[in-house]
């Protein structure tokens, strides 16, 4: 197709629609549209035409078995979600540590909070949910602020989920990555990106240090012990047994790594994430169905319905994933990656592509709130850059990884962050103000890093 400067068009309109609206959804519709319009022959049937044809690439997404496996698990791990909440297993998890006594100083109390945020990698929100019902009782009886624990578990959430891939963020990634080709395949160019990822490497670094030594800067270490009166009902469900919560996150973490080999004929790095989350999901799934039935507290008609209103949490995140694939699909046959790969090897030098891929991934997140959406706006812009220039994928992938998360951190309208004050029962807009120093210093720190190794091997 044609490669002039109108294929950059999509993805700046997908960028001002979201520093405009705010509003993912509608700026990935729109960039198709732009994109389907840009390759009309006709100028008067041009924009009726486009309007079918964004409908028709839409359609093409679930031609293809890996994506329409991605779609259907992205709405079973909403049901799984909703199996693990409403069986009562979260909660009784949180008794249990406490009863147990398990943290005993303010420092204890710290590194368990991101422990378990650490161990809870299968899901962001649900990793800050889980250590943050976990630990408020802690921090109180300790007198670490709320602040606090907002940021050691919003701060531990996403870098761990984006380097422990096996869960939904390395299969969205996965899915993104498997229209392109590679000299490897698709999973080795991301388990590639786990050293490269600095920006959750260096982040996780400092909550370790600030958890083990209790030394904190800027507004963080300012921030007081303050009466938290949120209400705990919309975040407590009756206990239970830990059980409910453990043996389906380790059927579906052990049951990804085997469909992984099973998939790889005995290479996991050869196999299928698309297959192997898919039936991972599906598995610990029934394994809770089965459970909460055995338990006799649920019956099957109770459990479709909070299956499917877990499902329908996800919608957006489902529909976001549907539209970033059909417009990586028209990118692609419009030529902009292949454009925007020459004006770069024209005018940038090729050791500034990954530190700027790393900043626009952070300005596009903060300004969105989402570093899933991010990921859909920047691959099908950076892949191509890898494929021309010569670029080593892995570090390409992990700056655009990094940069997303970097920026979701610094976001007040980011997902994560509003899950993270909910959970540690902090004001959003104190957590937001306390956790930015911390972010910023991670950045310019992984910044340097980037432009140092470009420097050394590009």
């Amino acid at each position: 197709m044609s490669t002039n400067w109108l294929t950059v068009l999509p993805p700046l309109v997908a960028i001002v629609v979201v520093l405009w609206r705010r509003e993912v959804i509608l700026a990935l519709f729109m960039a198709v549209f732009t994109s389907e319009l840009l390759q009309q022959s006709s100028v008067f049937l041009g924009i009726p035409l486009s309007g079918l044809a964004t409908l028709e690439r839409i359609i093409e997404v679930f031609e293809d078995k890996d994506n329409a496996r991605i779609l259907i698990f992205s709405l079973m791990i909403g049901a799984l979600l909703a199996f693990i909440r409403q069986s009562g297993g979260v909660t009784a998890m949180v008794s249990s540590i406490i009863r147990r006594g398990i943290a005993r100083n303010p420092r204890q109390a710290a590194l368990l909070a991101s422990g378990v945020g650490v161990a809870v990698f299968v899901e962001s929100n649900l990793s800050v949910l889980t250590a943050g019902i976990l630990s408020r009782g802690i921090f109180d009886r300790f007198g670490l602020s709320r602040a606090k624990l907002a940021y050691i578990i919003d701060s531990t959430s996403a870098p761990i989920c984006i380097l422990i891939l096996l869960n939904a963020w390395g299969a969205y990634i996965l899915i993104l990555l498997n229209s392109y080709e590679f000299e490897v395949t698709a999973a080795q160019v991301l388990w590639g990106t786990i050293p490269l990822n600095f920006y959750a490497l260096v982040t996780l670094l400092i909550v370790l240090f600030t958890a083990w030594t209790g030394k904190y800067f800027g507004p963080l270490a300012r921030s007081e012990v303050k009466a938290n009166n949120v209400d705990a009902a919309q975040l407590q469900i009756e206990a239970t047994h830990p059980a409910y919560m453990l043996v389906p996150l380790i059927v579906m973490v052990v049951g990804m790594i085997g469909f992984m080999i099973w998939t790889g004929d005995g290479v996991m790095a050869n196999g299928s994430g698309s297959r192997s989350v898919l039936y991972a999901t599906a598995l610990a799934c029934l394994v809770a169905y089965l459970m909460m039935i055995a338990g006799g507290r649920f019956n099957h008609i109770k459990l479709v319905k909070i299956g499917f209103e877990g499902m329908g949490e996800l919608l957006p995140l489902v529909t976001i994933v549907l539209f970033s694939l059909a417009l990586g699909s028209s990118l692609k046959d419009l030529g902009t990656g292949i454009f925007i790969a020459g004006l770069v090897g024209d005018f940038l030098p090729l050791y500034m592509v990954v530190p700027m891929l790393f900043l626009a991934g952070a300005l596009i997140s903060f300004s969105t709130g989402t570093s899933w959406g991010t990921f859909a706006i920047l691959i099908p812009i950076g892949v191509p850059l890898i494929q021309t220039l010569g670029l080593p994928p892995s570090l390409v992938l992990a700056a655009i990884l990094g940069g997303g998360v970097f920026g979701d951190h610094c976001s007040p309208i980011s997902d994560t962050t509003a899950v993270s004050s909910i959970a540690s029962g902090c004001d959003i807009l104190e957590h937001v103000r306390t956790q930015l120093p911390y972010a910023l210093v991670a950045g310019f720190i992984t910044l340097l890093i980037y432009m140092a190794v470009s420097l050394v091997y590009l």
